[in-house]
């Protein structure tokens, strides 16, 4: 499938949604009442074959699959005749970032809900998120969403552009065992770990992490029964993960063609593969040609990486579908049905590939005795097609109806969205004039949300520490101390989100500015992060305290991607941060101390 038909998907995916939960033709069930979908042909998500048969959902669970159920009095009917049931699709590797198509939390639980994809894994996000963001889905109709948390290495894939409340950095088992111990508060669904610094080929690979490591933190990992699926897109990097007990690789394997001896090794070892070939796919930008010399390189990986998903899947290693959605060219819920074509390319069976999609996924990611077949007692997430999937693998986009948890979320008879679906972000929220007064000790903001640093990007980041300090006065401040890094506009800050993990924005219109104290070295940059843009002011910091306000007036616009942003409203604010700039290697220290809207 080309770029054309993914647009045209992609737009459906967005649209239809609202269209056909309006033309309702089948009332909702009662709590509790039997759901009984009639006429189809099921795919179980075994490999077994496609068969006739009736199957019943209570209370959001399958209770009979056959082709000689009887369908009980007063059940609600799906007429399925002609169409295919299968288990809902399973993404293992998205990334629900702004930066991706769609860029919005609920238009991305619309797309994934319109494509038949009912469980993903999201790898976008800082643990502090979690929670609010488990709230939000409770209020939309999405898919299932299981949250991963990050680790990778200084300066590693991963790291090179996260603050370590994102990406956790490690480089000694001592420390993986100490970032999973850290995140158990949070309970993450899984754990992302970014082990191979390779980085396609284009830059040196200076930042993969060390086997010992690797293994210390899958081993604390599984203590915690947390699947760990890793960034491995190399052969070599492939066998330390498989050494390591490895869960399952993130990427497929692409810088050369795989031996049987190495094959061998990662089947005995009983590592997984989602190769994520939707990212990768060089014709996912449109038709190109493949003797462009600009492409040679992606078209020769991307071979490596479909002959090696075959010779692992021939071998008997689990292939699961990933596909890195949220990244460019890869959009929310088409890139989903485009892998499983891109297995078929691969040398999988239509048939193998649904099955990649449906129970692999789920058995590596341990929750099968949950979802991911046609089974009773399992989770009643199911996708209706109008199609034959198991012989034409392009009817996955045929998608009629879905049920997520036994009832209608997409198709005819589906009720209408919920109001939380059509908006872009959470409603606003007032905060109070005090943000941070910096006298508590666990790096969380007198508004009890966890500070953040934000040092510039890349592989060399300037390196800095925020800690509270004592003030000659009475209370303690917060000091930033930082070497920047040996490159232009290199940076270092802290931000204070106005909502725990920035989810939900604020509202500060009703404020005139910011107040502060500042002690410091020179030229500083106050910023407003928002939804909707981000706003910035420059400030001078001098060796004493100093008493500062900077009216809403003085924040103007920062251009990004050569386009200067909305002028300032004062709401969808999502954080305040502090920070500045100095020469390449050049150290820079500012303190700050009650911070407060007036």
């Amino acid at each position: 499938m080309r770029k054309s038909v993914v647009t045209a998907l992609l737009a459906s995916a967005i649209t239809l949604p609202i269209a056909l939960y309006s033309a309702a033709s089948v009332s909702a069930p009662a709590d509790g009442g039997t759901v009984a979908i009639v006429g189809a042909t099921i795919f179980d998500g075994t490999g077994a074959a496609p068969a006739p048969g009736t199957v019943l959902i209570q209370d959001g669970r399958i209770t009979a699959v056959g082709a000689d159920v009887k369908v009980p009095r007063g059940a609600r009917v799906i007429n399925a005749k002609g169409k295919a049931l299968l288990p809902g699709f399973f993404d293992v590797h998205t990334h629900w970032t702004a930066g991706g198509s769609p860029g919005t939390f609920p238009q991305i639980a619309n797309a994934y809900v319109a494509a038949g994809v009912t469980t993903v894994n999201d790898f976008n996000e800082a643990p502090e998120a979690f929670a609010p963001l488990r709230a939000w889905l409770g209020q939309l109709n999405a898919p299932h969403v299981r949250f991963a948390a990050r680790i990778s290495t200084p300066g590693g894939h991963g790291a090179d552009w996260a603050d370590q409340a994102t990406t956790i950095w490690v480089n000694t088992p001592a420390a993986g065992k100490a970032a999973i111990e850290s995140l158990v508060p949070y309970q993450p669904d899984l754990v992302k770990i970014f082990s191979d610094g390779w980085r396609y080929g284009v830059s040196p690979d200076n930042t993969s992490m060390d086997e010992w490591t690797l293994k210390a933190t899958v081993e604390a990992a599984h203590v915690q029964n947390w699947p760990i699926l890793t960034h491995t897109v190399t052969v070599d990097r492939g066998l330390v993960a498989a050494r390591a007990g490895v869960d399952s690789l993130a990427h497929g394997l692409q810088d050369r063609p795989i031996t049987a001896e190495e094959v061998a090794a990662i089947k005995q070892s009983g590592m997984a593969m989602a190769p994520t070939l939707a990212v990768y796919d060089p014709y996912k930008r449109g038709d190109v040609k493949a003797d462009d010399p600009r492409l040679k390189q992606t078209f020769r990986k991307f071979g490596y990486a479909l002959g090696n998903v075959k010779a692992l899947f021939d071998a008997g290693v689990p292939i699961a579908l990933g596909t890195d959605a949220g990244m460019p060219g890869t959009p929310h819920g088409p890139s989903t049905l485009h892998e499983m074509e891109l297995l078929v390319q691969a040398g999988l069976t239509p048939s193998q590939a649904l099955v990649a999609g449906t129970q692999t996924s789920a058995k590596i990611m341990r929750i099968d005795a949950d979802r991911g077949t046609i089974t009773v007692g399992k989770r009643a997430d199911i996708v209706l097609i109008d199609g034959t999937p198991w012989t034409d693998i392009k009817d996955v986009y045929k998608v009629s109806q879905v049920l997520i948890d036994g009832k209608l979320a997409f198709g005819a008879g589906a009720p209408a969205l919920p109001a939380a679906n059509k908006t872009d972000r959470l409603p606003s929220i007032s905060v109070p004039a005090l943000i941070d007064d910096f006298e508590r000790d666990d790096r969380r903001s007198s508004i009890d949300t966890l500070r953040v640093d934000t040092p510039d990007g890349g592989i060399d980041r300037s390196v800095e520490i925020t800690q509270t300090v004592p003030r000659d006065e009475g209370g303690k401040a917060l000091s930033l101390s930082a070497r920047m890094a040996v490159k232009e506009a290199a940076y270092a800050g802290f931000a204070i989100p106005l909502s725990r993990g920035s989810i939900t924005p604020a509202k500060i219109s009703g404020y005139k500015g910011l107040r502060f104290e500042l002690k410091g070295d020179g030229a500083y940059t106050v910023r407003l992060n928002g939804l909707d843009g981000v706003w910035e002011a420059q400030v001078q910091g001098g060796a004493g305290w100093a008493a500062v306000e900077v009216p809403f007036s003085q924040f103007k616009p920062v251009e990004r991607r050569g386009k200067t942003g909305p002028a300032f409203t004062g709401d969808g604010i999502t954080q305040v941060e502090f920070g500045g700039s100095r020469g390449p290697g050049k150290r820079m220290w500012l303190q700050i101390d009650n911070v407060r809207f007036y």
